[in-house]
């Protein structure tokens, strides 16, 4: 039993230092520049090691959409509890999301290479779907009695607001947003929670 655990903390250990080289080399050159054989060589492990706890690069990335969806849904779910008012929450948790692609833009950068993920992958992905979950109660609440996918409708719609801001600056920018674009965020945002149920 002390061999079996022994074993799979080394498993464990091996697994959180192939991310954390990966993650390095995102930070440093980009995503693009992550390769296996860059890994392992980082490391001092043999690629069979690396393949051993990921079948490719994909499956890197996978894990990081997975830390970084589970690391933005705490966020989102921390304000969520701060604030009593639906309005107020909505809002401070959209500010919420904007300062967490900056402050983790290696993250934000990985979690979204190709776009918003589908209805498919966050039903694939528990992360993606606990982070969904979390503004969806929020325009439950906003929106009251209505059809589910009406909902599902306007958080696809709210998503897609604070993505395109997020990547549109992050893009345009080398430093966190200014007080401009936060506004911008702001106005967007208070414009979606007046039109929510037209």
């Amino acid at each position: 039993m002390i061999v079996k655990n022994d074993r799979q903390k080394q498993k464990e250990l091996t697994k959180n230092a192939i991310l954390k080289v990966a993650e390095e080399i995102v930070l440093q050159e980009g995503w693009q520049a992550v390769s296996i054989r860059k890994i392992a060589e980082a490391i001092g492990y043999s690629l069979p090691v690396v393949y051993n706890h990921f079948e490719n690069k994909d499956a890197i990335q996978e894990e990081f959409v997975k830390n970084g969806f589970n690391m933005l849904a705490m966020a989102m779910q921390s304000t969520k509890e701060k604030y009593p008012e639906p309005e107020q929450q909505l809002t401070q948790m959209a500010l919420t999301y904007y300062d967490f692609a900056f402050s983790n833009s290696a993250y934000y950068k990985m979690m979204f290479g190709l776009g918003i993920p589908s209805c498919q992958k966050a039903n694939e992905i528990a992360e993606i779907g606990n982070f969904s979950a979390i503004i969806i109660e929020v325009i439950s609440e906003l929106m009251g009695e209505t059809d589910k996918q009406r909902k599902f409708l306007k958080f696809h719609t709210l998503w897609s607001i604070l993505h395109g801001l997020t990547s549109i600056n992050m893009v345009n920018l080398t430093a966190a947003p200014d007080e401009m674009q936060q506004q911008i965020l702001l106005d967007a945002i208070h414009g979606f929670i007046k039109n929510i149920n037209n």
